[in-house]
């Protein structure tokens, strides 16, 4: 198997560019995953960043990652018909490789619509989503799918996500977007093992790795069950998920992108070059464990 591609997730935010600028200049960024459908909401895109995904599309170093598709929303929603049609064009302009979503849903009406969330694991679900992959996959004409989630309602959740993956990725041969920090998460907030964790995830469909940091909250209900980690993709990675990632490395055969994710508006701006340059340090770490396997 060849080396897995450094990758970094493209975000468009003035801080973020300027973190990110030296990596690219440098040439170790291999490939970059663009959120493309974050683009859309845009009239147009900042100067700088349309040449860039030329130049990974033209290199066939591009790869796609949907946020707002929403593919276990019980309810078909104009929106989601809509998200396909920008889709069909966003392929039409630019060469991606693979195109992910989230597991779960991120919109259902007047109720919810925030972070993906995810849904109970029954034939009616599976059903809906392996029909909504179809759907994605037609149009997207790449290998299409998941991530993993960090959020979960119970210990069931955490158990079965896993499977509930795999079969929803069946029918379409789907891919498995494995995001480390996510898996971490599952594992600080229901004490499971993150390597036990890792285990229960179709490892063979893995063809992308996530490495992020994320954040600490306490729970106003339960104030006495500690702290609660959050993908919130706003500070340094930690510890546990470089440890996760070697882990990963020698145990997921298919792995093709390590990612590193950082949302732009998260670098401290009265500390700008140390919060700039911590982002670059965790990348080289990463490109650096990627390197040695």
């Amino acid at each position: 198997m060849a080396k897995p591609l450094c990758t970094l997730s493209l975000m468009v935010e003035p801080d973020f560019t300027a973190a990110a600028l030296p990596l690219l200049e440098a040439g170790e960024v291999d490939a970059i995953e663009w959120s493309f459908d974050i683009g859309w909401s845009r009239d147009a895109l900042p100067p700088g960043i349309e040449p860039l995904l030329k130049f990974f599309s033209d290199h066939r170093r591009l790869i796609g990652h949907g946020v707002t598709f929403s593919p276990l929303s019980g309810q078909w929603h104009p929106r989601q018909a809509d998200w396909l049609d920008r889709l069909r064009d966003e392929v039409a302009l630019r060469r991606y490789n693979h195109i992910t979503e989230h597991f779960g849903f991120m919109t259902a009406g007047d109720f919810h619509q925030s972070a993906p969330l995810p849904v109970p694991r029954d034939k009616r679900t599976i059903t809906l989503g392996q029909q909504r992959l179809k759907m994605l996959a037609e149009v997207a004409g790449v290998p299409v799918g998941l991530e993993n989630l960090a959020f979960a309602f119970s210990p069931r959740d955490v158990a079965e996500q896993g499977q509930f993956l795999d079969d929803l990725l069946a029918p379409v041969d789907g891919v498995l977007l494995l995001d480390l920090h996510n898996l971490y998460c599952q594992a600080h907030n229901f004490n499971t093992p993150g390597t036990e964790l890792m285990a229960s995830y179709p490892l063979h469909r893995v063809r992308e790795l996530h490495v992020s940091g994320g954040s600490w909250s306490q729970s106003t209900l339960e104030p006495q069950s500690g702290p609660i980690r959050r993908d919130t993709h706003d500070d340094a990675v930690p510890e546990e998920v470089y440890e996760l990632l070697e882990h990963a490395l020698k145990v997921c055969t298919s792995v093709e992108y390590v990612t590193m994710e950082r949302l732009g508006r998260t670098f401290d701006e009265h500390e700008a070059e140390r919060s700039a340059e911590q982002f670059r340090s965790d990348y080289r770490r990463m490109r650096s464990i990627v390197g040695g396997h």
